[in-house]
């Protein structure tokens, strides 16, 4: 579900936030429903519409939509005289409008496209120029120390496109899910990398995994030829033939025993076959082999293969550490936990009477108060998650920023930082995000903050409001910062600020409810 879910973001160029979807999608607690889907896209800020429409309504539908045919969620990209919908078990197929209407109940989920150039391919070039710069380098050196004929030249550009579909194979075993590796694995109906690479029947032990094997075989052949390139072409070559016999078994798997075909497998034995029919019909194989040519590959499998075991388990480490984050975070996201931590302020009175800094839609469903103080440094965070979260949802939160700070303290330098800010707020409203930023964002310093914020005189008015505020926080024994309070609660501890818009959603529908029982 997730990857076809990825897909229909691709195609509505929302490429870059593919990777945030999944993590929101993954934690949520309603994972893998409809509602997951849709309340992950909404916190992502993306408009989606999740209806049912009339079959007749096909032709006013947008161009691609996720829908439910035959009680499967699919994704569907519309033609002028067919459909292709592209499914989680059987992956792309075609068909009629007249069969696809039959098996469709009407439920479609459409978001609106991305008018915004994505800049996912100009990323792609850039991370194959990051890994594949230092390989052309080392190539370059070693055309430049060595001497190259075709057999060897051959034997470079099979070892180098073989690394790299054993990293892919590698990725696939370890989990990384990759959208070049899923286009290779999922060709068609019959081929599936995942079904191969993980199925049980393929041995493995404390130290390595068969998909190791071709990964240590080419990243050792790829160095050792680089250092001498004919011999240790010709010693490739060599364990090329050898290892015939392991691709016939591992071919015989997949047709009769996994059923299934591992194409980018398919690829390595390719290459494996291609180096060894050449090394064989080659006039070379009936050199013998000394200690200097097989030095650089033994060498080179001595080194690689401990510093891979233990990368590998680095790897696995943080893989498992993310696993875990995932889970807790959609333990975490479950709003009836978040009600049952969230207290409730022991004296709401006043606090709509406190003239704060205001952010944002006054009509909100989530109304957030942040108390803060400006000699707090904890304050900070809070003020930038908080304005954050605005600046995303503006629409559904409304923000007041107060101030709990004593006004009979003469000896508190941080005073005038209050008496400043409300000040612009109350006579040049347009400045306050700029004054406020430029102390809880950009951390200016006390000195440089007044010099750049200078006001002629603060108001009684404003020395009022400061007061009233301080004796709404000593009343309700805040005496401390930050303190953040949404829709009258004390926002939890146990919770950061910036997770309350995975509840967005939860407070707009319990608003709605209670407006329903009122009526």
């Amino acid at each position: 579900m997730l990857k076809l879910v990825q897909k229909f973001l691709q195609i509505n160029r929302y490429s870059e936030i593919k990777n945030e979807f999944k993590d929101l999608f993954l934690s949520h607690p309603n994972y893998p429903s409809l509602f997951a889907i849709t309340d992950s896209l909404d916190l992502l800020s993306v408009e989606n519409a999740a209806v049912r429409v009339s079959k007749e309504q096909i032709v006013d539908l947008p161009s691609n939509f996720l829908a439910y045919f035959k009680e499967e969620l699919i994704l569907v990209e519309k033609a002028k005289n067919f459909v292709r919908i592209n499914t989680i078990k059987k992956g792309s197929l075609k068909m009629s409008y007249e069969k696809f209407l039959l098996d469709w109940n009407g439920v479609v989920v459409a978001i609106e496209p991305n008018n915004v150039v994505a800049r996912e391919n100009l990323k792609i070039e850039f991370s194959w120029l990051k890994y594949g710069l230092p390989l052309l380098l080392l190539v370059g050196l070693s055309f430049f120390y060595n001497t190259y004929n075709l057999f060897s030249l051959v034997f470079l550009m099979t070892t180098i496109l073989g690394l790299v579909v054993s990293i892919f194979i590698v990725q696939e075993k370890l989990g990384f899910k990759n959208s070049i590796i899923s286009r290779i694995c999922n060709l068609s109906s019959n081929s599936s990398c995942s079904s191969v690479i993980n199925d049980s029947q393929i041995v493995e032990n404390k130290w390595i995994s068969v998909p190791d094997l071709p990964l240590i075989f080419f990243s050792a052949s790829l160095v050792a030829i680089l250092v001498q390139p004919l011999n240790s072409a010709i010693f490739v070559g060599f364990l090329s033939l050898l290892a015939i016999p392991i691709i016939v078994s591992s071919i015989w798997i997949q047709k009769f025993e996994i059923q299934k075909w591992c194409v980018m497998c398919l690829i390595v034995s390719a290459l494996i076959f291609v180096q060894s029919a050449i090394w064989f019909a080659s006039d070379l194989f009936t050199l013998t082999f000394s200690f200097e040519t097989v030095f650089p590959f033994l060498l080179a499998v001595a080194l690689l293969t401990p510093i891979w075991y233990v990368l590998k388990g680095i790897i696995k480490n943080i893989l498992a550490t993310e696993s875990a984050l995932k889970e807790t975070i959609k333990f975490k996201r479950n709003y009836s936990l978040l009600n049952f931590l969230s207290k409730k302020v022991p004296s709401t009175k006043g606090l709509e009477d406190l003239r704060g800094l205001n952010f944002g839609n006054r009509n909100a469903v989530v109304k957030l108060s942040v108390i803060i103080s400006p000699s707090c440094e904890h304050c900070h965070k809070t003020f930038q998650e908080s304005f954050d979260l605005v600046l995303r949802y503006p629409d559904k939160i409304y923000l007041n920023v107060l101030f709990n700070i004593n006004p009979e303290n003469v000896d508190n330098p941080y005073k005038t930082v209050v008496e400043r800010l409300l000040t612009i707020n109350r006579s040049t409203p347009g400045k306050t995000v700029e004054a406020i930023s430029d102390w809880h964002i950009k951390k200016m310093s006390l000195k440089k903050w007044l010099k750049k914020w200078h006001v002629e005189n603060v108001s009684m008015m404003i020395k009022q409001e400061i007061n009233k505020q301080y004796e709404w926080c000593s009343k309700n024994d805040f005496n401390y910062t930050p303190v953040k309070i949404v829709n009258e609660k004390i926002f939890p501890n146990e919770y950061e600020l910036s997770e309350l818009k995975y509840f967005l959603n939860d407070f707009i529908e319990e608003k709605e409810t209670v407006l329903e029982k009122i009526a």
